[in-house]
């Protein structure tokens, strides 16, 4: 786990957690870096979604 670490509380739900344990067990890492990449990926794809949109709103509005 990195140095500089926020601490926060997550619910799951059971079976989610269930899978969590089962693959930290597997990969032999945390249950906090199995949720910390898959939330990395997920805002990387939500980042270049946004940029997309963006890029193309600019140019709707430039040809206004």
């Amino acid at each position: 786990m990195a140095t500089l670490t926020k601490r926060a509380t997550v619910y799951f739900d059971p079976a989610i957690h269930r899978v969590l344990k089962m693959k930290a067990v597997e990969t032999e890492h945390s249950i906090s870096d199995i949720v910390n990449e898959a939330l990395r990926h997920e805002l990387a794809e939500d980042q270049e979604d946004l940029a997309v949109f963006f890029k193309k709103s600019q140019r709707a509005f430039s040809i206004l």
